[in-house]
């Protein structure tokens, strides 16, 4: 299991994110038809919620029997389930676009930044001020380190390429349908709570692995004390965490969709700078290193024991 894990994780830093004819967004085109013919605000929320169950069960359930069943011929095995992987990952792509606002900061081109962290948060940026591009940058890199990375690689440790096809998929139609409005309030209810269920125990082995490599004491005491305080049930122990371990005050009031959201300040004490950023891209470096010493450790244990 660790050498497609490896060779996966060093396809990403070289090759990063596919700029074109990457799987997912098919998988976002087909989604979307899919949604249009599904979704009808005139039923009833139980109906939507029956028709929102069917749209994730026809969108999951056929491409992971696809990857479950060409993962069983064993002599493709070796290549195909590491380039699976990689697919499923972004850790790359996640250091990137941080770094692409963290740039923006330093040169003090703010709308620039607005422009950048708008790619990677879904809150409204054209109004953001320098604080709060660089909290907004710092979360999403803190929360999205949980699911791009580390849940799809825990999937993958426990069920194989297909255990990280059900997961990004499961997680790229929260993303799409997971919204608390109108429109998708009861269609994305399916879509959400599975993702919160295949996301509970990777967030917290997350939320661990950042407490463990920075403020140890004070990570686990926001965690504690604050992840109850958020909206997500498994963000909140992620970005409370690794805030903490950063020593870093973050949150605040944002705004999405023209409306203003009095969120909770959370985390450490220290006002985050333009540095910060890239101390939070590196926490998720640190931590990724960490699951790739222990999934070898583990399986030369088991190999020795065995």
């Amino acid at each position: 299991m660790s050498l497609p894990l490896i060779l996966a994780v060093l396809l990403d830093l070289w090759l990063g994110e596919p700029q074109k004819y990457h799987p997912l967004v098919f998988f976002g085109n087909l989604a979307n038809s899919i949604e249009k013919k599904l979704r009808y605000q005139s039923h009833s929320a139980f109906v939507q919620r029956c028709m929102g169950l069917i749209a994730l069960l026809i969108m999951v359930i056929p491409f992971s029997l696809l990857i479950y069943s060409i993962n069983q011929w064993s002599i493709i095995n070796t290549l195909f389930s590491p380039i699976v992987l990689y697919f499923c990952i972004a850790a790359n792509s996640l250091k990137q676009h941080a770094l692409l606002v963290f740039q923006a900061l330093n040169k003090n081109n703010i709308l620039l930044a607005q422009n950048q962290v708008g790619m990677i948060v879904s809150r409204d940026t054209n109004k953001m001020t320098v604080i709060e591009i660089r909290k907004a940058s710092i979360e999403s890199v803190l929360e999205n380190g949980a699911d791009a990375v580390f849940a799809p690689i825990f999937w993958f440790i426990i069920a194989g390429p297909t255990g990280a096809v059900i997961y990004r998929l499961s997680n790229t139609l929260d993303a799409m349908w997971g919204y608390k409005n109108q429109k998708f309030l009861h269609f994305g209810w399916a879509a959400a709570r599975f993702d919160d269920c295949l996301n509970w125990i990777p967030a917290r082995l997350t939320a661990l692995s950042y407490a463990l490599l920075g403020n140890t004491r004070q990570a686990l005491f926001c965690w504690k004390t604050q992840a109850k305080l958020l909206d997500s049930p498994n963000a909140g122990p992620v970005m409370t965490s690794g805030a903490g371990s950063l020593n870093l005050q973050l949150g605040g009031p944002a705004w999405y969709h023209g409306k203003l959201k009095h969120k909770v300040f959370f985390g450490g004490h220290k006002s985050a700078d333009n540095n910060d950023i890239m101390r939070a891209n590196s926490l998720v470096n640190a931590s990724l290193i960490l699951w790739l010493v222990m999934v070898i450790f583990f399986q030369i244990s088991g190999e020795v024991l065995a």
